[in-house]
């Protein structure tokens, strides 16, 4: 294996490219000049690379990967495009310049964190693991270059002005503003601070979404209701919605002129009211958005609860109560702590259902963008709401880990398990079913418009049916070359669905990895790490993209205008909660399998392979299916990085509304809300479903024969 990273550290210096992403083979065919070997490029500052790979060759891995990293960075911040990246180095004479770094450096870059690796294994640590080291440096190396440095990159304007300079001093001043964190209403004043209305919402989504999703999961695992399926499907449907529209059709729905608002004023004299702008219509909106992630978490963690501890208390003559609250509630702990993080930072972080129907009720995520898009351009106060954002989520983070403690949540052992799962408390599936019924309704009558909203002329006034939206989008014609697709929506489609099936396997097993390397592993900076990770997910989407801006539009990573800082930013923006849901799963498996699988010679990639990945099948589809649908649904992380050759379907979605277009981004929401749903089928029945201990009833004829 040693000699498999030396070699590629040596093709990464004399064959590859080390300027430029476009062609990595044009060096090796002699096609540009420009994309030349770093060995051969003609820029000096890069001969000194030989010297790591001669000491990795001579045995010296750790100080040799140290040093071409540490190398790398220096020369890649010191010399840039246009001459030295530091003004007092311009003293020093003429300025060399160079290009942002390709396949050859990202090569090197790779081949000098595994000598790393090897090295430190070769020392003990991580108990001379390989895999895990070089796991565990790779992630590090990729969060610090796609999460730290592009979050760094815009929180760095909290202490300068607009126009650049930097002002630590005014610091405290931005960030206690009186916007930011008075406490008006409570005083009977127009309301309260952006931060305080923020907190409330993301509390009252995170809590109640969570209650939802085991509602739901509850209804799907431990009940024998015959409409089960449709239970899943209709619970999932939120997910793969585009945003902006859960937003427009409550709009239909309950605006002034909705049309639940003029059945009521015309058949009971009900005034019309702007009830829905505001809280109250944010939270609908975010609870039929959010809702499906607490459910998929929580629903692999049931589906974890080992039938046989529920059986035992029940044999010692416990009630359906008592199991429920002493063995199956405090097992599924984990899950509820993780559902309730994830919906709560979602709320956070979520940009669109605000925008559209938040009224006068000012959240962080909006501010953010307007003080970025708006007249004022305030790009230091986007940057010191965006600090607010990290301490909740920071907050929240350790009050979850708090309330999980230090306790056991193992279920999953290498002994065989066949029992039944206890059934659900009369009374409590009674309330799950009066929750689930009613929210499944409400779902069924908002995408009822969003489906059939773009095939009607006007919705709300003229109900004609009308394919001219759905022509106007994904028409086919004939030519002279033969058939051809002329619809102005078919190239921004088969964009995002291309880069959404790039991303979602990556997405997965870094998510489900880190997961393993959190829940399995231990080292120092464990807990900064996990945290890291959660990152991204914190900060809103509009922060990202123009972060991303920042940190990549210039050398010595310069990823804008491609497809790839897209697909980038759909990895590090969804990741975590594939972090989550397996963390959640892990916690339930003893590591005695772990082990066993060690006594018997399997290495760790092994062990992983082939004992953990298949129990981590609920964790698995949760983090592709979260991966692909967010990949294809997401707007504010991607609306600033999309290009004239990139454009994805929900910029093309909220450009047709913004021109009051609605027929057709509705009729768009649709094709691609059914795309979705196949895929997601697709991706359930290739993982497949995890089944422990589960005894099937046997059929009548069998149980007179026993």
């Amino acid at each position: 294996m040693t000699r498999l990273w030396l070699l590629l550290g040596a093709v990464g210096l004399v064959l590859l490219p080390w300027y430029g992403l476009e062609t990595p083979a044009a060096s090796v065919l002699g096609l540009r000049a420009e994309a030349a070997p770093a060995l051969f490029a003609g820029r000096w500052w890069l001969w000194p690379l030989v010297v790591p790979l001669g000491m990795a060759f001579a045995g010296w891995l750790v100080p040799a990967g140290v040093a071409g990293l540490a190398w790398m960075a220096g020369q890649g911040l010191v010399i840039g495009l246009r001459g030295w990246g530091i003004s007092w180095l311009g003293l020093a004479g003429a300025a060399p310049a160079q290009a942002a770094m390709g396949w050859g450096a990202a090569a090197f870059a790779l081949a000098c964190l595994m000598w790393i690796a090897i090295g430190l294994a070769r020392r003990g640590w991580c108990r001379g693991d390989v895999f895990v080291l070089g796991a565990l440096l790779l992630i590090t190396g990729l969060i610090a270059l796609f999460v730290a440095w592009p979050v760094l990159s815009i929180l760095s304007s909290a202490v300068r002005d607009n126009a650049g300079a930097f002002t630590p001093g005014a610091l405290p001043d931005k960030l206690f503003n009186r916007a930011i964190w008075g406490l008006d209403c409570l005083g009977g004043g127009r309301g309260c601070g952006v931060a305080w209305n923020t907190l409330a919402q993301a509390l009252v989504v995170g809590v109640l979404a969570t209650l939802l999703g085991l509602a739901f999961a509850l209804v799907a695992v431990r009940t024998q209701l015959p409409l089960k399926p449709l239970v899943r499907v209709l619970s999932l449907l939120p997910v793969i919605t585009p945003p902006f529209v859960i937003g427009l059709a409550l709009i239909l729905l309950f605006g002034r002129v909705g049309v639940v608002t003029n059945f009521l004023a015309n058949s009971f004299d009900i005034p019309r009211t702007r009830w829905i702008y505001g809280m109250p219509g944010i939270t609908i909106a975010q609870l039929l958005a959010f809702t499906p992630i607490a459910f998929l978490v929580l629903l692999g963690v049931l589906e974890g609860v080992a039938p046989s501890l529920e059986e035992a208390a029940s044999t010692l003559r416990a009630g359906r109560w008592q199991v429920f609250r002493t063995v199956t509630w405090p097992l599924i702990r984990p899950g509820l702590a993780n559902a309730f993080l994830i919906s709560f930072i979602e709320s956070l972080a979520d940009f669109a259902n605000p925008l559209m129907i938040g009224g006068n009720f000012n959240v962080l995520s909006t501010d953010i963008f307007f003080a970025v898009v708006g007249a004022a351009h305030d790009q230091s106060r986007a940057a010191v709401l965006s600090i607010v954002l990290l301490v909740f989520t920071l907050t929240a983070f350790l009050a979850q880990r708090a309330w999980i403690g230090g306790r056991s949540y193992t279920t999953v052992t290498g002994k065989g398990d066949a029992g039944l799962s206890a059934p659900l408390p009369l009374g409590l599936k009674a309330a799950c079913l009066g929750v689930v019924v009613p929210w499944l309704v409400l779902t069924v009558v908002v995408y009822g418009i969003i489906l059939g909203g773009g095939f009607v002329k006007t919705f709300g006034r003229d109900y004609t049916p009308t394919l001219d939206y759905f022509l106007t989008a994904f028409s086919i014609d004939r030519g002279v070359g033969g058939w051809f697709l002329s619809g102005s929506g078919w190239r921004s489609f088969i964009t995002t669905m291309q880069l959404a099936a790039i991303a979602t396997p990556v997405t997965a097993f870094l998510g489900l990895l880190t997961a393993w390397l959190l829940s399995r592993q231990d080292f120092a900076g464990k807990w900064a790490f996990e945290f890291a990770t959660m990152m991204s997910f914190a900060i809103p989407g509009t922060v990202v993209g123009i972060s991303y801006i920042l940190a990549f539009n210039v050398p010595p990573v310069e990823l804008t205008g491609t497809g790839l800082i897209i697909i980038i930013s759909f990895v590090f923006r969804n990741m975590p909660v594939g972090i989550r849901a397996g963390l959640a799963n892990l916690a339930q498996i003893d590591r005695s399998l772990d082990e066993a699988s060690m006594t018997l010679r399997a290495g760790t990639a092994r062990t992983l392979r082939l004992v953990l990945v298949p129990i981590l099948r609920p964790a698995i589809v949760t983090a592709m299916v979260y991966g692909f649908v967010r990949a294809v649904t997401t707007v504010s992380a991607v609306i600033f990085l999309v290009s004239g050759e990139y454009n994805l379907a929900t910029v093309y979605i909220v450009g047709r509304a913004d021109v009051g277009e609605y027929g057709v981004a509705l009729v768009y929401s649709a094709v691609l809300i059914v795309t979705m749903a196949a895929v997601l089928v697709g991706i359930s029945a290739m993982v497949g479903r995890q089944r422990i201990g589960r005894r099937g009833t046997l059929p009548a004829a069998e149980l007179a024969t026993t």
